[in-house]
């Protein structure tokens, strides 16, 4: 499968397959440069089934290096640039044997750790002669997990049977929602944009420049270009297409942008690292229902939690327990309400705050607060307390046109959840900040504070 692929992208001839740094690259151009880097892989005896990292920025060579170790069946563990720190706890979890690197200029460099791997996972996927895929959760609340997913069964979900467009590519490849842009838009033979910075800026001005059809992306991301003002300096016309998923999407945040952008259509996607991206279909742009697709896929609700069962779960964590039930059913831990077949994500249990034994849904009380003139974002947690246990708490963001002091900020916010909110929902810590909210993912950062 891994040698049909980078076949039908030859197919796609002197078409545009990648731009970087505002420069395309062909398929042609890819196809070769995936052979170049065989060449460098049989060089430096790099054999199926090693376990090799990948890091470097986001350039064609850069995917042409992992189609190339796709071909070779190693197991791939994809790196973004990361602290010191975390990059030696990724390369030990991950018992990485091999770090092939690609500089700025194009300059590669490969080395060895001195590691056997030696996980049972990875030697299912030798066993099977498969590549294998390793991807790390961003671990805002803790230790990361490291997913373990065979390659094989990831490419068989890409075939060509969409029409090619020019997709702006918001996630790297250390993330299944990066993979998925990539792999999505050369099957169909599109164009990906790749971008140096990720802020409302950059990504508006590539859109206007490189004529972007379709932007998938986050709703933190997306209440930042509402905020920035990025939408009135940037001509949109291009985009039909916004994608948003990774975390509950505030209603009024929705329906500011379908005001701001009535010809773009809207759509929530729903995927996750340990079971790949699963097809839906949203029931309106102004409306956060959704009905997820069974095209590989299955679910069950127990107790208002959405469960998966995936033709291309992942085989495990390499550092945690897997929550599969006896029939291969993943708890995603997101609680849902329903509505027939339609489904509304509420949030992760784990983020429920629990005041006196009655259940806040955070994403409840943020939609009240974003109700409320000057806020621009608003993250809500769980805060101790020696009475209750938790109570809510609210972090702020004002608009930079708002004039109001931050004590009068939080008497706006408190009496507005008083009409809307129970009392127990009502924030009993209100404050305004001025601190980024999210994490280098553009996913809200929650935990009791």
């Amino acid at each position: 499968m891994s040698i049909a692929i980078v076949k039908q992208f030859a197919e796609h001839g002197d078409s545009e397959a990648i731009v970087f740094h505002g420069h395309g690259t062909t398929y042609r151009q890819l196809v070769a440069m995936v052979g170049d880097w065989l060449r460098f892989l049989d060089e430096h005896d790099v054999p199926p089934g090693a376990v090799v990292a990948l890091e470097g920025t986001y350039s064609p060579l850069l995917c042409a290096g992992l189609l190339a170790l796709i071909e070779r069946r190693v197991v791939v563990v994809p790196l973004s640039t990361l602290p010191p720190a975390k990059r030696a706890e990724f390369l030990e979890v991950a018992e990485v044997e091999i770090v092939v690197s690609v500089e700025e200029n194009g300059v590669r460099g490969l080395q060895r750790t001195g590691t056997r791997a030696r996980h049972a996972y990875y030697g299912q996927l030798r066993e099977a002669r498969h590549p294998g895929l390793v991807l790390f959760s961003s671990g805002t609340t803790g230790r990361s997990k490291a997913s373990v997913l065979d390659f094989q069964k990831v490419l068989g979900r890409y075939q060509a049977k969409g029409r090619d467009q020019r997709i702006l590519s918001f996630l790297s490849i250390d993330h299944i929602g990066g993979i998925n842009t990539l792999l999505h838009t050369l099957v169909q033979g599109g164009t990906v944009i790749t971008i140096a910075n990720r802020s409302p800026e950059a990504v508006f001005a590539a859109v206007e420049r490189h004529q972007v059809e379709v932007l998938p992306t986050t709703p933190t991301f997306l209440n930042m270009v509402l905020i920035s003002g990025v939408l009135d300096r940037f001509d949109c016309t291009s985009l039909g297409l916004v994608t948003y998923g990774t975390e509950p999407m505030p209603i009024q945040t929705l329906k500011r942008l379908a005001a701001a952008l009535p010809r773009v259509r809207f759509k929530q996607t729903y995927g996750l690292s340990e079971l790949g991206i699963l097809p839906t279909k949203s029931r309106g742009d102004d409306t956060l229902w959704v009905k997820l697709g069974d095209a590989g896929f299955e679910h069950k609700i127990i107790d208002d939690v959405l469960w998966i069962r995936s033709d291309m779960a992942m085989l495990g964590y390499l550092n945690a327990d897997a929550p599969f039930d006896d029939e291969g059913f993943f708890n995603t831990q997101d609680v849902v309400e329903t509505d027939g077949e339609w489904i509304r994500i509420l949030g992760r249990r784990s983020e429920i705050i629990n005041v006196g034994g009655e259940k806040v849904y955070p994403s409840e009380v943020e939609n009240t607060i974003l109700e409320v003139p000057g806020v621009a974002e608003v993250t809500v947690s769980g805060h101790p307390s020696h009475v209750m246990g938790m109570v809510v708490k609210a972090t702020v963001l004002l608009s930079p046109e708002s004039t109001e002091d931050p004590a009068a900020v939080q008497r706006l916010v408190r009496a507005h959840c008083r009409s809307k909110l129970e009392p127990f929902k009502i924030p009993a810590v209100v404050e305004v900040s001025q601190n980024r909210q999210h994490s280098d993912r553009f996913k809200k950062i929650r935990g009791a504070a």
